[in-house]
């Protein structure tokens, strides 16, 4: 008589990422921010600090934004290749990009008396529900006002 023999029973194998990896709380950073850090300008220290441990997320505009003021600071006596450094150091960062939808900023910039530019980087705190880190005063307080209020 033969014994028909079970199959043995599967391994379920998990690979998980390391911990350094693992998923970060989100945070919007502005071109202030972003730009205080790549050209190690004296607020360097303090915006580095809110950015540590977090998933960084800007605008795709971002990129815009940094080569303009790479171009003021060429403007204001600063050595050319001090400015692409700084433009080489952003393309070496994690850092998601979001496109924008045009009717959304307009509608922002007008609630809460903003430049398009800066309203895309509240549209995007208020999709992720993260908090928008920036030196800017009057888009911080949009940003307060604005992820204060329920939805």
């Amino acid at each position: 008589m033969s014994r028909s023999r079970r199959p043995a029973p599967r391994v379920l194998y998990v690979a998980e990422p390391a911990a350094a990896w693992s998923e970060r709380p989100p945070a919007v950073v502005d071109c202030s921010v972003m730009a205080a850090v790549l050209w190690a300008e004296p607020a360097a220290p303090q915006a580095s600090a809110q950015l540590a441990g977090r998933s960084l997320h800007a605008p795709a505009l971002l990129g815009c934004e940094l080569a303009n003021v790479a171009r003021n600071k060429c403007r204001s006596g600063v050595p050319e290749g001090v400015a692409r450094a700084g433009l080489q150091a952003y393309a070496e960062q994690r850092l998601v990009l979001h496109d924008a939808e045009p009717a959304t900023l307009f509608d922002l910039a007008q609630q809460y008396a903003l430049t398009a530019y800066d309203a895309a980087y509240l549209a995007l705190a208020l999709k992720l529900r993260a908090p928008l880190i920036t030196f800017d005063q009057r888009l911080a307080d949009a940003a307060t006002r604005a992820l204060g209020q329920p939805d």
